[in-house]
Parts: C-alpha cells; sequence; structure tokens
C-alpha cells in the first residue's frame, strides 16, 4: 500500500473529511488532497500531515519490515499487557 493510500486509509479510519485534516495542520484542503491523490510532497508537509492523523513517519530498515507488520496485525486484535514491551529491542542493530 502506499504512502498515499495509508493517508486515505487512516483519515478515513478517524473518521476525518479531507477539510478536517486539513484544518486540524493548517492547509488548505486541496494542499491535503494532493497528498492523498499521490502528490510529491516536502517532507515536511508529510510530517504535518501525519500529525493531524495521531500518526508518526518513520524509517524502518527493509530487515525489521516484517517483524513490525507483524506486530501491527497482531494489535489490531486486542491490547498489549502493559507490562510487556512489544517493541522492545525490535530495531536494534544487533537484534
Amino acid at each position: 500500500m502506499s504512502l498515499h493510500d495509508e493517508l486515505k486509509r487512516r483519515r478515513r479510519e478517524l473518521g476525518f473529511t479531507q477539510a478536517t485534516v486539513a484544518e486540524r495542520v493548517g492547509m488548505t484542503r486541496q494542499q491535503y488532497q494532493r497528498l492523498e491523490r499521490g502528490g510529491n510532497p516536502q517532507l515536511d508537509t508529510l510530517e504535518l500531515a501525519a500529525d493531524g492523523l495521531n500518526a508518526r513517519l518513520m524509517l524502518i530498515p527493509i530487515d525489521k519490515w516484517y517483524q513490525v507488520q507483524a506486530l501491527l496485525e497482531e494489535g489490531k486484535g486486542g491490547s498489549v499487557p502493559l507490562d510487556e514491551d512489544p517493541w522492545q529491542g525490535l530495531l536494534d542493530r544487533d537484534g
């Protein structure tokens, strides 16, 4: 799934319109619409949009990507006990 699709998916998941996200971050609806349609934004614009969607951008090493995906999928089914940290050591260089 592309980053543009992820923005749209997250927005819909939150029940926001494009105008709502744009207003939350101080851009026009047209600017935000271009992000979802495949525009080529600057990094700070993407970070701003992510903030409006209560999300963060992150670079994940390829060799750790599948582990991160598995944790995210696992998390959809329920919550992690408070005494466990599923991310512990995941992105360590040695792990």
